[in-house]
């Protein structure tokens, strides 16, 4: 059972994380570029909990506190951005 959720996790976050790349690549914004990076940022902190989770041990803790800080300065610096530009 172990496996199989595994799996299922691994397929659903890599399917994600090439989905947020994609749009990364493709654009067309600057702020669809901003955003898809910080859906990728989420999807490796979800990574780390379901692998912490399915492993049961508590270890990674610190790293995925590390990518929620980066991801929530991350967006406060884009908003703090994008009402700069506005006129």
């Amino acid at each position: 059972m172990k496996v199989v959720l595994a799996t299922v996790l691994t397929v659903l976050l890599s399917v994600t994380a090439l989905l947020a790349l994609a749009r990364m690549y493709r654009g067309p914004s600057l702020l669809d570029r901003v955003i898809a990076a910080d859906v990728l940022l989420n999807t490796m902190a979800g990574a780390v909990g379901a692998e912490a989770a399915v492993n049961r041990h508590a270890t990674t803790l610190p790293v995925l506190v590390v990518l929620s800080l980066l991801g929530f300065v991350g967006a406060v610096a884009l908003v703090r951005f994008a009402v700069r530009e506005e006129p």
